[in-house]
């Protein structure tokens, strides 16, 4: 067991710049960042799916700003219904007290692209294939927002005393991380204590990552992986993640004496599910991801067209 000087801790700024009046803070900042690297690896999928570029830009716009709705109006609707209700514009303005809701952005995102497809003309099933390992990369960004904000965090960590609870997060977290990990909140009794946090935002960063990497993987090796079932793929995954993380955290919101993140994250899952039985075990649309496209349109070549291609890589 160690001592150490907690009152010498200093948190991260949250702001990342100030000029003026006009501050940006590290949150819009990697939420943005995750938003564009999303971006740009979308588009090289886009590409590849008969999807022109413009229209990913335009999505991309649009679909920023359908999210970031879809998350603020979420999070007020569960956050004070009665307010949001009476007086919606003034609750929604109120960004000093409250945020985003993720899944308030997934549904906003997933409505948006059912919009933009059909107004496009664009196959939807190439569009969600796209678009859901985006999520993932936004989210993997976005999660370290929340750690300089010190929000998003799960309960008190194992430890009696402060150096208990330093220890057992020190054992596989870096001090940088541990130290923003000390903050004053509530805890279960309802006090405000300085204590040590579980970092959620991590643990949802990290799971992320591995989602992720579970569809790059599908693609590259399982012959069956058909278009679209990234989405299948996300809802499953970060259904189940969300689902325990939301264990954890302390910041819920509510729905009576149900977490509502939990009661979404179970839709997810059964959403998921049912798709994913329906393309694989019924063949709705069962595009296989590596059928080779015209370009401009998810038509698989002929037969003929195929064979050249296959010379020609050769």
């Amino acid at each position: 067991m160690f001592l150490y000087d907690h009152t010498s801790i200093e948190a991260l700024n949250p702001v990342a710049v100030s000029i003026g009046n006009l501050s940006i803070r590290w949150y819009a900042i990697f939420i943005m960042t995750g938003a564009i690297v999303a971006l740009f690896i979308a588009i090289r999928w886009a590409k590849r799916l008969g999807i022109k570029e413009d229209d990913m830009y335009t999505a991309f716009t649009l679909g920023i700003v359908f999210g970031i709705l879809g998350a603020r109006i979420y999070y007020c609707l569960f956050y004070n219904f009665h307010e949001f209700i009476t007086a919606p514009w003034i609750v929604f303005t109120q960004f000093r007290n409250g945020g985003l809701a993720i899944h308030g952005g997934i549904i906003a995102g997933i409505v948006f692209a059912v919009i933009f497809c059909k107004k496009k003309h664009i196959n939807l099933l190439a569009m969600l294939e796209i678009v859901m390992p985006g999520f993932l990369i936004g989210q993997i960004f976005g999660r370290w927002g929340n750690f300089f904000n010190q929000e998003a965090h799960g309960g008190i960590v194992p430890g009696v005393t402060l150096d208990a609870q330093r220890e057992w997060l020190s054992n596989f977290l870096p001090n940088f991380i541990v130290n923003q990990m000390y903050i004053y909140d509530v805890n279960s009794a309802g006090t405000y204590v300085w204590a040590y946090w579980q970092p959620t935002f991590l643990y949802e960063s990290v799971l992320n990552l591995i989602g992720l990497a579970i569809i790059l993987i599908l693609r590259k090796w399982w012959k069956k992986y058909y278009v679209g079932d990234s989405l299948c793929i996300y809802l499953v995954w970060y259904g189940i993640v969300r689902y325990f993380i939301e264990v954890m955290r302390t910041d819920a919101l509510m729905m009576g004496s149900l977490k509502v993140a939990q009661v979404i994250s179970i839709l997810m899952v059964v959403a998921g599910l049912a798709l994913f039985i329906l393309r694989h075990v019924f063949k709705y649309k069962p595009i296989l991801w590596t059928t080779p496209f015209a370009e401009g349109s998810l038509t698989p070549l002929p037969p003929e067209e195929d064979k050249k291609t296959s010379k020609n890589k050769k």
